[in-house]
């Protein structure tokens, strides 16, 4: 395929666009999920009423797999042979991946108790202790992603849940991805069944004969991954909104227009309901970078170039020109996009103006490739402008806290009479007694006479 053939990379000029126009560039293709609803429902009355049996007819129909339902889970057989399977060399990869990510989860770790006198005799803390379990979701519709097992898997280790398992679709062979198996393994999880899309969060949700019954899922997808989630929210924690990927290029004037243009293609090129924008104040730098995009398009597998092509050339992507700095900085805070990297001499300048983006890359060295797969950051992050509200995924999603409060008997005589007085002024007589003097006769053994 020719660069020729390839559609113009869409440029949008922030000082002429219209509000609604600038709305527009902000939308992503989860953001309705009603037709996605609407399609999974059937899916997850299915798999609550007829199990592994709705499991293995989905696989067939949507994965075009060959499994039955006596086959979901992967055995420990499967587990070895996909160590002879893999190259060594990959396998060497994973290994190192899997020991960065471990080390940066394992600093997210918290305390498993602390405990600090906020008063004399007041002791308050938290506990902290892992879910019971959870279920990471590895997808597989436009390839296999050992990325995401790893990404998924290792923070909940880590964490110490105690039942975590791998949902992952099976390929036509009825097989899960070799890669996705050894990393599993490196994780440090041994279960994973084979379940995909929808179906897989409603497995997760009710349980199978097969797949145990979790309390969340966690992992990435497409549209009717998410839609299942929300549908079933209610039924199990569906984690952060993961969703089709997304990403912001900031580019200042001393950036490389040619690592733009190689940078931007990153994120695009995962499918057409992916977002992907280049965003700087510099028009040679843009222009430029237009120019040389489509080279880049021309080195790569047709499919692939095919979708980033089509996200570059739509509102959904391409080159947004800001009339300054702090335009620029306006829309990626607007946009709080899943992935942000930022292409300058010095990157730092920059960071302090960025409030909102689920992960930040500093300077031309950290492409987003980098931090994907190796860097150690986890790479399941907010989507649809879920970085306005939630971190990326990490050791805190697979942990819970309790409160915990001890009052020695000095701290009590201090603070009840306050109590006391608080519960009075909103009205509640069973709050206020059980800091009144009531309480004093109470461990004697007394009971209060009654009023008159």
């Amino acid at each position: 395929m020719s660069d020729s053939k390839y559609p113009r990379v869409a440029i949008h000029r922030l000082a002429e666009l219209t509000p609604a126009q600038r709305t527009e560039l902000l939308r992503r293709s989860e953001d309705d999920l009603q037709p996605f609803i609407d399609g999974v429902k059937p899916l997850i009355t299915a798999v609550k009423e007829d199990g592994d049996d709705a499991l293995a007819r989905f696989a067939r129909q949507f994965d075009h797999a060959d499994i039955t339902a006596s086959q979901l889970a992967a055995t420990k057989q499967e587990m070895d042979q996909a160590f002879d399977q893999l190259d060594k060399d990959m396998i060497d990869v994973l290994e190192y991946s899997a020991d960065n990510i471990r080390r940066f989860h394992e600093t997210q770790l918290p305390e498993p108790t602390t405990m600090v006198e906020i008063q004399p005799g007041v002791m308050v803390g938290e506990r902290a202790l892992p879910i019971d379990s959870v279920a990471c979701y590895s997808p597989r519709g436009k390839g296999s992603f050992p990325s995401v097992t790893l990404m998924t898997a290792i923070p909940a280790v880590v964490a110490g849940v105690p039942e975590a398992i791998i949902l992952t679709p099976a390929g036509a062979d009825g097989n899960v991805d070799p890669a996705t198996l050894v990393a599993a393994r490196l994780a440090g999880i041994e279960s994973v069944f084979k379940a995909g899309g929808a179906q897989a969060v409603a497995a997760a949700a009710f349980g199978t004969q097969t797949i145990p019954r979790c309390r969340k899922i966690v992992g990435p997808g497409s549209p009717w991954l998410a839609a299942a989630k929300r549908e079933l929210q209610g039924v199990i924690d569906p984690g952060l909104p993961a969703g089709p990927s997304e990403t912001i290029v900031l580019a200042d004037p001393s950036a490389t227009s040619l690592i733009a243009a190689l940078d931007i293609i990153i994120e695009s090129e995962h499918g057409n309901d992916s977002s992907a924008f280049l965003v700087t104040w510099d028009e040679k730098l843009a222009n430029e970078a237009a120019a040389a995009i489509p080279a880049y398009w021309a080195t790569m597998n047709d499919a692939l170039a095919g979708f980033s092509s089509h996200v570059l050339s739509s509102k959904s992507g391409g080159i947004v020109i800001a009339p300054d700095a702090q335009a620029a900085y306006d829309f990626v805070n607007d946009y709080a996009p899943e992935h942000l990297q930022i292409l300058s001499s010095d990157p730092y300048q920059h960071l302090d103006h960025i409030r909102n983006a689920s992960e930040i890359l500093l300077g031309e060295n950290a492409p987003g490739s980098m931090a994907n797969y190796m860097m150690g950051p986890n790479c399941v992050l907010p989507t649809a402008g879920g970085a306005h509200t939630h971190s990326p995924l990490g050791v805190r999603d697979f942990i819970r806290t309790a409160s915990i409060g001890h009052v020695t008997p000095e701290g009590y005589a201090d603070m009840a009479p306050r109590v006391e007085k608080f519960a009075q002024y909103e009205g509640f007589d069973g709050h206020a007694n059980a800091v009144s003097w009531m309480r004093g006769e109470a461990f004697k053994g007394h009971l209060p006479n009654r009023k008159a």
